[in-house]
């Protein structure tokens, strides 16, 4: 009885604390429920009230051995009519810590580092800017828009780069007949295979003689009527496939024909075979943005016109973006470094390869959205190509097989379809089929270099079948974000080591290595 009564007594004077602090606000009385606090002496006496609710945000202390002891009991908490709540003093009221991990540590579950990222492009902002004024001073302004057109023409009057692209129409309607006669039975498929290898090692050779043979063309021009080339070939290669492999189901539906009609509504929509060959659906493929033939490509509902605006402003932006870096960074570097190899100072070569690396990989970036993102998007929209799927998201490439699979989407899809798979269906190994693909692509690396230039080093050639071990040693030895950084550094590094190498090689035959500043 006596506690009961204290107890009481205890709730009649907090309420009216509580109400004389109340006084001058709202001006009514708020009433709170209270619990009774008691004290348990030798375990025996009343419980504590069942309305008192501890703090569930407060944990409790882990021992040594991970158990927890016993808490105390907790303050009890008052609510009045408003919904606040009054927390009473003690123990538990006073705790500020809990059981948890730092940030930075991988336990943490913490992903949200956008501060850092923000961080670190102002510092690369800011670094480069440096180096751009240093630029400036050193050199003054470099940029030169007359010069770039003599990059592609030695003579007004003479434009072969140009000419040599517009014959590529002559193989295009070549690949067309042969096609159109396989068709209706005038061609066997072994005469229409021989002449398609013809037309194909002609589309090679061809620009090739034109770059190495005529003096007028310039090493740009040539690169540009290569790479157009090269894409003809993929194309037409692709072309011939996908209508060799109509031909061989249409024998196997003849010959086991169960009489089951497509839909009226199906047929209309879609185009079949031998009705794809019109020059209209092959030339919509040769300028569609992608290196696989299909009967039916998806198609975009409409033109978007401010899409197509804003892609068409990236590209002329870009464009010269690209042009005035190369001309104010890249050439005065790639210029001072002939010296040091000359006189093989290897120290000197270094530096200028650390040097060359920020402007070299700078533009890469800048051409990877350049010609992936806007080009492409920009021929797309105009032809209303569904597909826009150029690129994947390389930049969080954890192998060199990841990146190669994932930067540049249409190649990669023309290797699989056309290169990969069939060397496995003929009863190759993955090993085999990988290297195959990789040996296949070193050759275009180095026919696009090597043909204009003029020169035969093999120094892409070699740098493409490196690949192949340094793809076994990041995925055997790095793993995660170690080898997501190890992809960023051949990426970064081994690139302007190629360049150099070809630059070195072709002043040296050109102008005996000039000495730089």
């Amino acid at each position: 009885q006596a506690l009961r009564a204290g107890g009481a007594r205890l709730g009649r004077d907090e309420v009216r604390a509580e109400a004389m602090g109340d006084r001058g606000g709202a001006g009514s009385s708020r009433r709170r429920r209270t619990g009774s606090r008691v004290s348990v002496q030798g375990g025996s006496g009343p419980k504590v009230e069942e309305d008192e609710v501890r703090d569930a945000a407060v944990s409790p202390d882990l021992g040594a051995g991970g158990d927890a002891p016993a808490p105390a009991p907790a303050p009890a908490h008052t609510r009045d009519k408003d919904g606040r709540t009054s927390v009473g003093d003690g123990y538990w009221d006073l705790r500020c810590h809990r059981l948890q991990d730092s940030l930075f540590s991988s336990d943490s579950g913490f992903s949200n580092y956008r501060g850092i990222l923000n961080w670190c492009v102002v510092m690369l902002i800011l670094s480069n800017a440096r180096l751009f004024l240093e630029n400036l001073i050193k050199y003054g302004i470099l940029v030169d828009p007359i010069q770039v057109v003599s990059l592609f023409l030695k003579d007004p009057y003479s434009w072969p780069a140009p000419c040599v692209i517009i014959a590529s129409n002559i193989f295009v309607v070549a690949a067309f007949q042969i096609e159109k006669r396989l068709a209706v039975g005038a061609l066997t498929e072994q005469m229409g295979l021989l002449l398609h290898v013809v037309n194909l090692a002609t589309i090679i050779c061809f620009p090739a003689a034109v770059a190495l043979l005529v003096e007028s063309i310039t090493p740009v021009g040539s690169v540009f009527a290569l790479a157009s080339y090269s894409i003809m070939f993929l194309k037409l290669y692709s072309y011939r496939d996908v209508n060799l492999w109509c031909r061989q189901r249409r024998v196997k539906a003849k010959a086991v024909s169960t009489g089951k009609k497509v839909s009226g509504a199906a047929a209309q929509q879609a185009v079949s075979y031998p009705d794809n060959l019109t020059y209209r659906d092959l030339y919509y493929f040769i300028f569609a943005p992608t290196l696989c033939y299909e009967l039916n490509f998806p198609r975009s509902p409409r033109i978007r016109k401010r899409f197509l605006l804003r892609r068409v402003l990236e590209m002329l932006f870009f464009t010269q973006l690209q042009v005035g870096l190369i001309q104010q960074w890249m050439v005065p570097t790639i210029q001072n470094s002939m010296k040091p190899f000359k006189d093989m100072d290897y120290s000197r070569i270094i530096e200028r390869l650390l040097k060359l690396a920020v402007p070299n990989h700078l533009i890469w970036l800048i051409f990877f959205y350049w010609f992936f993102h806007s080009c492409l998007n920009a021929v797309a929209e105009l032809l209303q190509f569904g597909d826009r799927e150029f690129y994947r998201d390389w930049w969080n490439a954890e192998s060199v097989t990841y990146f190669w699979q994932n930067w540049n989407i249409p190649v990669h899809k023309w290797c699989i379809r056309h290169f990969y798979k069939p060397m496995l269906r003929h009863g190759s190994s993955k090993w085999v089929a990988r290297t195959g693909v990789f040996l296949t692509s070193a050759f275009f690396h180095e026919y696009l270099v090597s043909v204009p230039l003029r020169m035969f080093r093999l120094w892409a050639f070699t740098a493409m079948m490196a690949q192949v071990p340094l793809a076994w040693i990041v995925g055997r030895f790095f793993q995660g974000n170690y080898g997501n950084a190890a992809v960023w550094v051949t990426l970064i590094i081994g690139q302007p080591v190629a360049v150099l190498m070809y630059v070195h090689d072709y002043y040296v035959l050109n102008y005996d290595a000039p000495v730089g500043v």
